[in-house]
This record gives C-alpha cells, structure tokens and sequence, in this order.
C-alpha cells in the first residue's frame, strides 16, 4: 500500500474519531443551578471525567445580550476543543441594553458595578464557589470570556474580580469606563474592523489601553488575524482583528483555547 493509498485509509478514521470525541464531550454537558439573592441562576457543564482528581482549569463563557447558554455552548463549543478543562456557559438575566432592547426583554449582563444589585457578580461568585467544592479546580488556571455584552462583562469580572482569573478573552467589547481598575492580566481581544455596534474605534481605544496596563512592547504575528504583544511583566496581550462585523470568526474559539492554554502553569 502506498503513502498516499494509506492516508486515504486512515482519514476516515481519524476524522471518525475526532467526531467520536467531539459528540462525547457534548453529551456530557449538565444544566446547574443555583441561588443568588433568592433567584434561580442556571448554566451548562462541562465536567471532564477526571475533573476530581486532577487540577482542572476553567472556562466561564459568556453570550452576548439577546443570548443564551444553549447558542454560546454550541458557537462557542469550547468544552470540545479542550476536553480537559471544565466548561461553564451560564445564563443571563433580562437586561436593558445600551445598544439594543432599551426595554430590557432579552437575556444579557449588568454593565458596570452595582448594576442590578450586582447580581451577575455574585452569580460568578456562586458558580465558582460551588465548582471548587466539588471539583478540583486548579486555580492558577480560571478563564472567563464571551461575546459582545458577554465580553463587557468579561472586562468588569477582570476588574473586579481579577484575582480570581488567570486570562481573559473579550470579544466585540470595549472597557472605555474600566481603564482605571484592570490590574495587568494576559489578555486577547477579539474585534471586528466593521463592527457596526461597538465601533471598532472604542475597541482600538480599550486595547491600546490594555498594552500600556499590561506593560507590553513592539507586536509580532501569532496567529491568523492575530499580533502577539510581548509583556516585560509576563502578562501579553493578543489583538485578534479580523475584517468582519460583530460576530465571532468560525475560527476564534480554536485561537481562544490556544491563548488560554499558553496561559499559567504548565
């Protein structure tokens, strides 16, 4: 059998298996709940078999307003593309948008602190708690991103509870309000060139913003769309630009996942 006669053979069965795994870390997931403030908080989970005896990193993953835990679990699908951490993709609550759905119909997340008596904070604060009871959570290696308002509330969890998170992941957000209390933090931040609701502008703003907090220097290509801003203080930021509009590139989970992976112990 010759070398191209085997790579036929075995193409099939490589992708099979990929599937294989794909669809079983998808079966796995369970919907949690919990009470915050009286309300029932509910989310998807992902728990990789050995997530009790061996330190697991974890990835909260946030929608965007509009949203829902469901849509971000199958966008997003982080819980496949890295098997071994555990995977969370909560659910908002009705929230009125700054862009969109003044009325506040739609799912979303509070905008700055004390927002709706903090009550996604401390959503995050259940969710994490409850996780390091039952798991063993490794704590040098907490992620949180998400989309759109799920990103803006990525940039609040870092500002206030940024000791409780390894790296972040924002995308289509800005942190125009938010410069003054980011303590440096490896980040990546996902942006569109023609987004049409957080313009592009704000989101130049908040990276450049990001590199000077973090003490970066000159950019160098990482990956696809992506600069690598090196950290004298070993906290990098990547911008993730891309020529699209407010979504996320079929791509930008894979990339995600390969930023938090280099992020934290090894």
């Amino acid at each position: 059998m010759g070398q191209m006669d085997s790579m036929r053979y075995l193409l099939p069965i490589v992708l099979a298996l990929f599937t294989s795994l794909r669809c079983s870390a998808a079966d796995a997931l369970t919907r949690r709940e919990w009470k915050v403030d009286g309300v029932t908080r509910e989310a998807l989970v992902y728990v990789p078999p050995n997530a009790k005896s061996t330190a697991t990193p974890v990835i909260f993953a946030f929608h965007g307003h509009g949203g829902t835990m469901a849509y971000a679990e199958r966008k997003f699908s982080y819980h496949t593309l890295w098997p071994e951490a555990l995977v969370v993709y909560p659910q908002g609550l009705p929230t009125a948008g700054k862009l969109t759905d003044p009325a506040g119909r739609r799912a979303g997340w509070q905008f700055a602190a004390g927002d709706y008596g903090d009550r996604d904070l401390k959503f995050f604060d259940a969710m994490l708690m409850s996780l390091r009871q039952e798991y063993h959570v490794d704590n040098k290696r907490i992620f949180v991103t998400g989309h759109s308002n799920g990103g803006g509330f990525t940039y609040l969890l870092w500002a206030n509870r940024g000791d409780q998170i390894a790296a972040v992941a924002p995308c289509c957000a800005a942190a125009l309000n938010l410069f003054g209390q980011l303590k440096p933090k490896p980040v990546l931040h996902l942006a569109g060139e023609k987004d049409p609701l957080v313009r592009f502008a704000w989101q130049e703003t908040t990276i450049d913003a990001v590199r000077k907090i973090n003490q970066c220097g000159d950019g160098r290509p990482w990956a696809e769309h992506c600069t690598l801003y090196p950290s004298k203080i070993g906290d990098p930021v990547v911008a993730y630009i891309h020529p699209g509009f407010h979504e996320l590139p079929e791509e930008a989970p894979a990339v995600i996942v390969k930023f938090f992976k280099e992020q934290g112990p090894h």
